[in-house]
């Protein structure tokens, strides 16, 4: 009895087996669903299908490999810092894509800041880019952006706020399914200071067995506004901006469509995309 309780009880649990990567992806991205946004706003502007892609704070740059599976002549560029998930998206993201698709995925482990070649469509996914607190810092980070663009190009942001966003201790939860199995989804905001807008955010993980992984993802930040980031923008040499807001249902559920907006109803937790266009 003592020999099968020790088993037991050292028998790895569902988080010790967990991939915190694969868990961030299935919980967070929808790589499908970028991609129909950035043709919308594409051909919105420039009446034309995009060809190429920067995706800047990639990461696991899953969002690069649907790209280029999209279609046959698109190429796609992920760049971060991070070598971790960079590694693991080579070989858990890229390795599923056919040898041609494989080619057109170029990574770059360099700072966003960093000019490369030209593309039609730049975009900075998850919040990544609140990762500078300073107003310079971002301001030097948008003009290098626009020089990464080609001269019909667009730079794409994703936003979020809302009263929810400031409240300390506040946690969405989301049960996420992955085949038979199910685990939930904890996005927890910590810190939220009002006098400097510097933030924190944790992703946490709870599996079935009751097993967590906790702080699987922790980000410290400054919280920007849309009008602040619209400013930037303009100041760094974008020729205009639009915010793009999801529309509602009758019944004021979110229908997935989105579409360039003015004003917006009050909402105490809401996600909305800034497009600068070059």
């Amino acid at each position: 009895m003592m020999g099968k309780s020790k088993i037991k009880k050292n028998k790895p649990t569902m988080a010790d087996r967990a991939d915190k990567y694969l868990c961030y992806q299935q919980s967070v991205q929808s790589p499908e669903h970028e991609i129909e946004f950035f043709d919308q706003v594409f051909r919105e502007a420039y009446g034309r299908r995009p060809m190429s892609l920067r995706e800047d704070f990639c990461g696991t740059f899953a969002i690069c490999c649907d790209w280029v599976r999209s279609h046959r002549k698109r190429t796609a560029v992920g760049v971060d810092l991070d070598a971790e998930p960079l590694k693991w998206g080579r070989e858990n993201n890229l390795a599923k894509l056919t040898p041609s698709e494989q080619a057109r995925v170029r990574l770059l482990q360099q700072d966003v800041r960093s000019a490369n070649r030209p593309v039609d469509i730049l975009t900075a996914q998850n919040f990544s880019f609140w990762i500078f607190k300073t107003r310079k810092g971002l301001l030097d980070y948008f003009r290098v952006a626009k020089d990464n663009l080609k001269k019909q190009g667009i730079f794409i942001l994703d936003m979020m706020g809302g009263s929810e966003c400031y409240d300390e201790e506040h946690t969405d939860v989301k049960v996420i399914r992955n085949g038979k199995h199910r685990y939930k989804y904890y996005w927890k905001q910590v810190r939220f200071n009002p006098i400097t807008y510097d933030t924190q955010f944790h992703i946490s993980f709870k599996f079935s067995d009751g097993s967590r992984l906790k702080k699987a993802f922790q980000y410290d930040w400054r919280f920007w506004s849309i009008p602040e980031v619209r400013e930037l923008l303009a100041e760094a040499g974008f020729g205009e901006s639009h915010v793009y807001w999801e529309q509602a249902d009758e019944n004021g559920e979110d229908t997935g469509d989105w579409s360039r907006q003015t004003e917006a109803p009050s909402d105490p937790s809401w996600i909305a995309y800034v497009v600068g266009l070059k």
